[in-house]
C-alpha cells in the first residue's frame, strides 16, 4: 500500500506533495499557460460542466498548474482543501465574503493590516455587514462582542504590525459558541511555524507573496479550510467572480514551497540574533519578537507556535529616530514586504498601517516610533552590525 502524503515529515510534502505528473515524466512541475481546455465531443464538454466528469474546463474555474500549488500548500497545512487566490488581499476579501451576508455581524482583532482594516470598515457596511474591534488577547473582549447575527471572527496572529499573538483555540471555542466561523490570518507564522486549523479555525488564509514565494517574485493568496466549507462558502463565489492566481504564479509559488522550510527556519535564526542585539541597545525602548521570552504572550506562543519567525518589531521612540535608523541601513532595504530573502524595514506608521486612523493606531499601540522589520537569509552577522549602525545613528 502507497504511503499517504499525510505521513510525511513537513520538507517531503513541501517539495513532493500533490505532484501530478504529464506522461512526459517531468521533474519539474508542469506549467499550463492556457486559459481554456479542449473536448473530445460535445458530449464530453456537457459532462464536464455538468460535473459528471472531472477536469479542466477554463482557468479561472481551475489550471493543473494551480491545482498542484493548491494541493501541496492545503498538505502542508493539514488542510483538506485550499483554493489560490491572485493576492493575499483577494484571499481575505474573498474569505469573509464567503461567510457574511446583509444583516450579519462580524468580529475582528483590533491589531490588523491596514487594507484588511479598510474592507472592514469600508467595504462590508456596502454590503450591510457591521462589525466589532476588539482587542484580541482578550477572551472577554470576543465574548461580549457576540450577537445574535454574529456569522464571523478575523484575527491576525501574530498581528501585523506589533507581533501581538492570540490564543487561536480560546477564541475559536467562542466563535463556535456564538454559530459563527473563525479565520486566521496566518502570514507571519506560516504553515512552518502554527497550524491553526489544529487549534480550532475553521478557515486559514495566506498572502503567498511573502514567505510561500518568499523572493520577491510574484503576488497570489490562498484560502483553506475543510472540504465541506470550501464548497459550501467558497467554491462558486471563486468561480464566478474570477480572483484567480495565474498559472506562471502558480508554478513560482510551488517552487517556493519547495525550499519553504528551510528559508523559514533560518530566518527566524537570524531573527533571534537581530532581536537580542536591538533589545540589547540603548536606543531601543521596546522589542516584539515571538522569539523571546519577554514577549507578553509568551505563555501562548509555548503552546501554539514551533518558531519565533522572520518578523519583530522595536520601538525607537519618534518617528524622526526611526526615519534616521531606516536611512542609516546599508544592508537592510526600506521596504514594506516582507517574508523575502532579502531583510526588509519599514515605518508602519507612513506605510503599511498608513490608512488606519491615528486613534486606532494608537489603541493597538502603534506610535510613530515603530519599526517593523523581516530578516532574511543574510548572514547573521552581518545584518547585526548593519542594524547596529542604523540604532547608533538613530
Amino acid at each position: 500500500m502507497a504511503e499517504d502524503p499525510r505521513d510525511w515529515e513537513i520538507e517531503t510534502r513541501a517539495v513532493r506533495g500533490g505532484m501530478a505528473r504529464t506522461p512526459y515524466g517531468e521533474i519539474s512541475e508542469a506549467l499550463f499557460l492556457t486559459q481554456s481546455f479542449a473536448y473530445d465531443s460535445a458530449e464530453a464538454a456537457d459532462r464536464r460542466f455538468s460535473g459528471d466528469d472531472p477536469g479542466f474546463i477554463y482557468q479561472r474555474f481551475g489550471n493543473p498548474t494551480t491545482q498542484i500549488f493548491e494541493d501541496r500548500l492545503a498538505l502542508l497545512e493539514g488542510a483538506e482543501v485550499c483554493r489560490a487566490t491572485a493576492s493575499g488581499m483577494s484571499a481575505v476579501h474573498m474569505a469573509l465574503m464567503g461567510l457574511l451576508r446583509a444583516g450579519d455581524h462580524l468580529v475582528a482583532g483590533r491589531a490588523l493590516f491596514g487594507s484588511c482594516r479598510w474592507i472592514i470598515s469600508e467595504w462590508l457596511p456596502r454590503f450591510g455587514v457591521e462589525a466589532t474591534y476588539v482587542d484580541a488577547t482578550d477572551l472577554d473582549a470576543w465574548k461580549n462582542a457576540v450577537r445574535p447575527n454574529t456569522k464571523a471572527f478575523l484575527v491576525e496572529s501574530p498581528a501585523n504590525p506589533l507581533l501581538e499573538v492570540t490564543a487561536i483555540g480560546a477564541v475559536a471555542e467562542i466563535a463556535h459558541a456564538a454559530g459563527a466561523k473563525l479565520i486566521v490570518d496566518n502570514v507571519f507564522a506560516t504553515p512552518v511555524f502554527q497550524k491553526p486549523l489544529a487549534l480550532g479555525a475553521d478557515v486559514v488564509v495566506y498572502s503567498a507573496t511573502k514567505h510561500i514565494d518568499g523572493q520577491g517574485r510574484v503576488l497570489g493568496g490562498a484560502i483553506l479550510g475543510s472540504a465541506e466549507l470550501m464548497t459550501e462558502a467558497y467554491k462558486d463565489m471563486l468561480r464566478h467572480t474570477g480572483p484567480a492566481l495565474s498559472p506562471f504564479n502558480a508554478w513560482v509559488l510551488l517552487k517556493g514551497l519547495e525550499t519553504l522550510e528551510l528559508r523559514v527556519q533560518r530566518q527566524s535564526d537570524n531573527a533571534a540574533r537581530v532581536a537580542d542585539a536591538i533589545a540589547a541597545h540603548s536606543k531601543a525602548r521596546k522589542v516584539m519578537y515571538c522569539g523571546r521570552p519577554d514577549h507578553p504572550q509568551a505563555a501562548i506562543i509555548a503552546n501554539q507556535m514551533t518558531g519565533g519567525g522572520n518578523v519583530l518589531a522595536f520601538d525607537l521612540g519618534t518617528q524622526a529616530a526611526a526615519w534616521r535608523f531606516l536611512n542609516a541601513l546599508e544592508i537592510v532595504d526600506i521596504s514594506n514586504n516582507l517574508g523575502d530573502a532579502k531583510s526588509m524595514a519599514t515605518h508602519p506608521a507612513t506605510t503599511t498601517h498608513r490608512s488606519v486612523p491615528e486613534e486606532e493606531r494608537r489603541q493597538i499601540g502603534l506610535t510613530e516610533g515603530w519599526v517593523r522589520m523581516s530578516v532574511g537569509l543574510e548572514g547573521a552577522n552581518d545584518l547585526v552590525r548593519d542594524v547596529s549602525r542604523a540604532l547608533d545613528a538613530a
